[in-house]
């Protein structure tokens, strides 16, 4: 089979990959269960054990894994494009950090207690979009290094405050609770949250693959891209839009996971011809495989021992990440 046989098959193997992760994560637990049987059962409105434990344990932890991990592939695949980096990550638009103080702010004065479960979500989902709305507002125009300049402005009064409010937690409980939840983590959701995470996944989606023709004219540069025609400047901040919406909304519900958006890019770039366009889809199925993966990594660790979701992304981006900085110094 030729190279062009393989990346039109690229997405279709993705996909059959991605089935096949979701069902070992339905069976991977502390108690072997009938996957398929237990999650005919919950369809059903059975409560019996096998329907409790698929249906409403593992299947929440593993769709929320999925989305997530789609958001940042998404995200990290449309950024880099946009600013023709290969080094670029999604946490350069500021939503990550706006995100992460939206759910701070509701851990420290306890706001939203009538949304209940949905009220860490939402409070990140809101941060999130103030920031991008705040840094959409600095950049004025929709150039690239511009909106990224405003970005990592905002993120870095974002972060400050984040960590005034981790000086000033209450007491050490709630200080512990904030701290594992930036860590990242799919563990102890529900549906609920899924339910907040859903929309930004659909709205950024949509605004990205709707520029992915822009992604594509701009790897000849901004001012070719100009000359055929395209809106740059309003493509850009409609890019940058979708992507913080897709960050924030990931972060907002599962916290710090980091390394996604920036490794997953670089696994399929040659696979899929180095073409941006090209990216975006493949990347967001990659992501989706990798977090569940990471999820799945995390769960068969020892009892007692779990490391959160975000600490393993790390440790295994990391590496990656100094290789990509080694490997542009050479050129």
């Amino acid at each position: 089979m030729n190279i062009k046989c393989w990346r039109a098959a690229t997405l279709p193997l993705l996909g059959a990959a991605l089935v096949v992760l979701a069902l070992a994560s339905l069976a991977i637990g502390s108690t072997a269960m009938p996957v398929l049987d237990g999650l005919w059962q919950w369809l059903q409105g059975q409560t019996t054990l096998a329907a409790i434990v698929i249906g409403e344990v593992r299947l929440p932890r593993t769709l929320l894994a999925l989305a997530a991990g789609a958001c940042l592939g998404l995200a990290g695949a449309a950024l880099q494009g946009l600013l023709r980096n290969p080094l670029a990550d999604p946490s350069l638009t500021g939503a990550s950090q706006g995100a992460a103080l939206g759910a701070a702010a509701v851990f420290y004065f306890g706001l939203f207690p009538a949304l209940g479960a949905y009220a860490s979500a939402v409070g990140g989902l809101a941060g999130a979009l103030a920031a991008l709305f705040v840094v959409l507002w600095l950049a004025g125009s929709g150039n690239p290094s511009r909106v990224i300049l405003a970005g990592l402005a905002v993120s870095t009064v974002a972060g400050a405050a984040l960590a005034a409010v981790l000086t000033l937690a209450p007491n050490p409980y709630a200080l512990q609770e904030l701290v594992f939840w930036l860590m990242g983590s799919v563990a102890d959701r529900g549906l609920d949250q899924l339910w907040v995470l859903l929309p930004a996944l659909l709205a950024g989606g949509a605004l990205v693959l709707s520029q992915r023709r822009l992604l594509h004219a701009l790897s000849l540069g901004e001012t070719v891209a100009a000359s055929l025609g395209f809106a740059v400047g309003r493509g850009s901040r409609w890019l940058v839009l979708g992507c913080g919406l897709l960050v924030g909304g990931s972060v907002a519900v599962a916290g710090g996971i980091g390394f996604v958006g920036l490794m997953v890019p670089h696994l399929l770039r040659g696979w899929v011809g180095h073409r941006a366009d090209r990216l975006l889809l493949p990347c967001a199925l990659a992501g989706a495989g990798l977090v569940l993966l990471a999820d799945m990594l995390v769960r068969l660790m020892p009892p007692g021992r779990q490391l959160q979701l975000g600490v393993l992304t790390a440790l295994v981006g990391a590496p990656l990440f100094v290789r990509l900085v080694f490997k542009e110094r050479g050129r």
